[in-house]
């Protein structure tokens, strides 16, 4: 047998995706590619490693025993590399992170000096829903999570970041004269929402009932990103955090409500089991964001830091 680290590589993604277009798009090659590398590498093997059931793409028993041989391999390159790097006395290792959707607005201001300052640590980040994000701590499958609002049933630790603020927005047409109440606004626009159990969403249904609002029409969309667009095509208003709008309050596009209430804040932490030992590479960046998390967050926010 010949088969490459590549093939190895390729396959294992193919397994963690279920799709040979879903692993072309994580490991950013084209789907012909990945089709081809598949086929070299199950033509190795009298034993198919997939099969095809009504268009939909299925791994075999004998497909995921090679899977568990080639993530063994890929671990013990990983291994060999951080060796090479150690030898020469860089940080090394892997950092494996669960961020809320949100969070992307976030975390690479909190990573980004650190790892070029430690070129031999490896990064692996999820960006995913809260619920994802909560699983990931359950089973202790992260080296930490990041999210706005931390879960109740977990004994967690934390390291505050700064502050997470969500404003009621709409677009720039919509907002421009606009002398309506509070009330009148969640009654007569559609009233956009984050997907059940995000903390947006959670944030937003206690402003709604603390303040008694009724609201007629709503829709739901599953992302931030999702929501921005809505609202700047004029569908309606969103509770949204800040950090996820800045360039659009800057182009204009969309627009802060003054609104009695609001914002509402909840605080950007990093958290993790009470009790899991942390890595080397872990406690080195949980040590830098504790000594920069005033300048990190001045950066995110452009503001002038802080004098200490």
């Amino acid at each position: 047998m010949h088969y490459t680290l590549n093939q190895l590589v390729i396959f294992q993604k193919i397994c963690e995706t279920g799709s040979i277009t879903k692993a072309a798009e994580l490991l950013h090659l084209t789907q012909p590619a990945v089709s081809i590398q598949l086929r070299n590498f199950q033509d190795q093997f009298e034993t198919p490693l997939t099969e095809v059931v009504g268009r939909k793409l299925f791994i075999t028993d004998f497909g995921r025993e090679i899977e568990k041989s080639a993530l063994k391999i890929m671990e013990q390159v990983h291994a060999i590399n951080y060796k090479s790097l150690a030898y020469k006395g860089q940080l090394t290792g892997r950092l494996r992170i669960s961020v809320v959707s949100t969070g992307k607005y976030i975390i690479p201001y909190y990573l980004s000096d650190f790892i070029r300052k430690h070129p031999g640590v490896e990064l692996q980040v999820d960006v995913t829903n809260k619920q994802q994000v909560i699983r990931s701590l359950e089973e202790n499958s992260v080296d930490f999570s990041l999210v706005s609002i931390a879960p109740s049933h977990i004994k967690l630790n934390r390291i505050d970041l700064l502050d997470n603020a969500l404003y009621l927005v709409g677009n720039k047409t919509l907002v421009q004269g606009n002398t309506e109440t509070l009330r009148e606004m969640f009654s007569n626009y559609t009233v956009i929402f984050r997907e059940s159990g995000s903390g947006t969403r959670q944030m937003m249904e206690q402003f709604i009932r603390k303040h008694k609002l009724q609201v007629s029409k709503k829709i739901e969309l599953t992302s931030n990103e999702a929501v921005k667009q809505a609202i700047i095509a004029g569908i309606g208003i969103s509770i949204v955090p800040f950090i996820g709008i800045r360039n659009e309050l800057k182009s204009g596009t969309m627009k802060i409500i003054p609104v009695k209430g609001l914002p509402v804040k909840t605080r950007w932490q990093i958290v993790w089991p009470q009790g899991k030992e942390l890595s080397p590479v872990t406690e080195k960046l949980f040590n830098y964001i504790r000594e920069n998390n005033s300048s990190i967050s001045a950066k995110l926010l452009g503001e002038k830091p802080k004098k200490s």
